[in-house]
């Protein structure tokens, strides 16, 4: 029997990317962002950014670190776009 992992406070909608449901305006990639650039702890990133809770920060995590792939290709994604406007006239 294959046990099927849920994350309580994200949201991922067909064809979106993974959000916080208390907070849909926050990506799971956001919150990876500032675990891969900084290193941040979950409890961590609940003093650097208010409106988060602990569950929310580790449900966060855990979402990234099992769909690593997924939300790397975001960020990779978001990097390029935010590059070639950088060199755009």
């Amino acid at each position: 029997m294959d046990a099927q992992v849920t994350y309580p406070h994200i949201e991922k909608r067909a064809g979106d990317v993974a959000r916080l449901k208390a907070h849909p305006r926050i990506r799971v990639a956001q919150i990876a962002m500032d675990y891969l650039a900084y290193g941040w702890s979950a409890e961590e990133m609940c003093r650097q950014h208010s409106y988060l809770t602990l569950a929310e920060a580790h449900a966060a995590l855990a979402y990234y670190l099992d769909h690593q792939d997924e939300v790397d290709a975001e960020i990779r994604a978001e990097w390029e776009q935010v590059q070639e406007e950088r060199l755009s006239p």
